[in-house]
This record gives C-alpha cells, structure tokens and sequence, in this order.
C-alpha cells in the first residue's frame, strides 16, 4: 500500500507545472500579440497628448476673456500667460487668478506660446507638438486655438 501512495505523489509532482515548450508557446502568442497591439496603443497616446494640448488651449483662451472682461484688454505678449495668475504692474481691474493653479505646460512639458495681437485672430496660444519646431504630423503636429 505504501507503493501507491509513492506514485500517486509523483504522478502528481509531474502534473503540478508547466513543461518549458508550454511556457515558450505562451511566450510567443505573448510576443505575436504585442506587435499588433503595441503600435495602435503608441498611436492612440500620442493623439491624446495632440487631443489635450488642444483642450488646455480652449482653458486659456476662456481665461484670457475672463481677463479682458475684468481688465479691458488681453494681456501684452511681453505679460505672457502668467498674467492670469499674477496681477501685472498695469492691470487696473484684474480679479484674478483665473487659472485654479500656475499656468500648465504642454503635454511635452514645454510652455505655450502666447502672441497678442496673434497672426491668427486676435491672439494666439500654441505649442509645436513633440519636435519643439514649426509644422509636422503626429506628435509633432503644431496645435493652437485657430485649429
């Protein structure tokens, strides 16, 4: 009796895992998955960053009417952004902050451009995507509030 119980606990030792061309198949369906999956999930971030760049914009040009609205006027290009979280020198009217904290940076951690007058309306806010430079595509897609 003490026979079978030995190889029953064996059987059961050679049940109890996975054999090395188990794991490599799952390792290979892993990999095969991943190549089809990975670029579509890089696409669908990089046109998030693209998608809240754009939306920040609108933020602050609703800030900066909320600032004319109090001031009379835009802030100068020289003022910058910064004029809606910090009363500037010559701002009689401001109510300010209008901005809940600092003004935010591009997706790609980089300051957005403020022009007043703007080339594109009556002023611009825009940032160069990834590269930091004019035009591109993808992440590299130039986004302001004339789009």
């Amino acid at each position: 009796m003490s026979g079978s119980k030995f190889a029953f606990k064996q059987k059961s030792r050679q049940q109890a895992g996975f054999t090395l061309m188990e794991l490599l198949v799952v390792l290979a369906i892993l990999g095969l998955l991943m190549g089809l999956v990975g670029p579509q999930v890089l696409n669908q971030l990089s046109g998030a960053k693209v998608k809240t760049a754009g939306i920040q914009i609108k933020d602050l040009e609703q800030a900066l009417e909320m600032y004319k609205l109090d001031v009379g006027r835009f802030p100068t290009t020289d003022q910058g952004l910064s004029a809606l979280v910090s009363k500037p020198s010559n701002a009689s009217g401001w109510n300010g902050p209008y901005l809940k904290s600092k003004v935010p940076q591009d997706p790609w951690k980089v300051a957005y451009y403020y022009k007043y007058p703007g080339d594109n309306g009556d002023l611009d806010i825009y940032t160069y995507g990834q590269d930091g430079t004019p035009g591109g595509d993808g992440e590299d897609t130039d986004v302001g509030n004339w789009d």
